[in-house]
């Protein structure tokens, strides 16, 4: 079994597409599992102790749909003992009132029902105004910005990935 399971939710593709380059990175699918939330129930989380969860802002500061259709679900998971990173994609100038909203509102969640979030990255080369997404001054995961940054995608990504290496103990 993968060390790590990824859970994603995607719209257009790009959440998807960013969740395989993360698996890549990882090494491959014998340490990265890829589950699109839309196909699994939302107990298989717990499946695993490190988790990574995906998932897009939609709309004005919403969680995707597949996401959301989980969300008061997670209530009732114990993620006690498990680490937990988070990405999201995003559009900081679009939406500068609720960059990355989404992986926010599903961080607090995870994490009031005992998940250890990881994996927190700067907000420096980001423009926006406000975002659930940040603690302490610093997103609660991977930042991506396909519209307008999708340049500084890769390097981001494996910067994020060996940290996560770090976290995770993998």
């Amino acid at each position: 079994m993968s060390k790590i399971g990824l859970y994603f939710g995607t719209q257009t593709g790009k959440t998807e597409y960013v969740a395989e380059i993360i698996q890549k990175e990882f090494g491959g699918d014998s340490v990265v599992a890829l589950h699109n939330i839309a196909d699994v129930d939302i107990s298989d989380l717990l499946e695993y102790d490190n988790i990574i969860v995906g998932c897009p802002t939609w709309n004005i500061g919403e969680l995707q749909s597949d996401w959301d259709g989980v969300y008061n679900e997670i209530d009732d998971l114990d993620f006690s003992g498990k680490k937990v990173a988070y990405f999201g994609t995003g559009d900081q100038i679009g939406y500068a009132d609720n960059f990355q909203d989404a992986i926010g509102i599903i961080e607090e969640k995870i994490s009031a029902q005992g998940g250890q979030t990881v994996g927190y990255w700067s907000r420096d080369g980001y423009d926006f105004n406000e975002s659930k997404a940040l603690r302490d001054d610093k997103f609660v995961g991977l930042a991506l910005d396909e519209d307008n940054q999708s340049d500084m995608t890769d390097s981001r990504i494996q910067q994020w990935v060996a940290q996560l290496k770090k976290e995770f103990g993998v």
